[in-house]
């Protein structure tokens, strides 16, 4: 039997208490995440956390840290990510930008509204890597080598 995880990466974005999260549609249900997504052929994580927030929100941002490196393994169907939570600071909106298949658009939430809707995250990362970046988990990006 062939087991291999799937390399994620996700971006914590926060304005003055807010954080950019991504409304969409997964498994049926209305969700929020992180402005996150696979790894692509050819690019490095920090172009692919670049890339899956401009995709999935519209924002080009700056990379400033990595909060986390986590294993997690789906319930619902058994799959093992590994995810690499980037911070990023928010530099513009591309305000016509077209936005991923299944996106239903970005949403600025603070951490209080995000955790009163526990049904409506992705999975429990989604809150574990806001609170972590408020905790002040914080790594440098020369961490990563490409």
């Amino acid at each position: 039997m062939s087991w291999q995880p799937h390399i994620t990466v996700a971006t914590v974005v926060e304005d003055q208490g807010r954080f950019l999260l991504v409304e969409e549609h997964a498994e049926g249900r209305q969700v929020f995440n992180q402005p996150a997504g696979h790894l692509e052929a050819n690019e490095t994580l920090a172009q692919a956390a670049l890339r899956e927030t401009l995709e999935e929100t519209g924002w080009d941002v700056e990379l400033t840290a990595v909060i986390g490196i986590y294993l997690y393994t789906a319930p619902s169907n058994g799959v093992t990510y590994q995810r690499i939570c980037f911070a990023a600071k928010p530099l513009a909106q591309r305000p016509n930008h077209p936005l991923d298949d299944g996106i239903i658009g970005p949403q600025w939430l603070t951490r209080d509204e995000l955790a009163a809707q526990p049904e409506r995250w992705r999975s429990e990362l989604v809150l574990r890597c806001i609170d972590d970046y408020i905790s002040g988990e914080r790594f440098a990006l020369s961490l990563l080598r490409d």
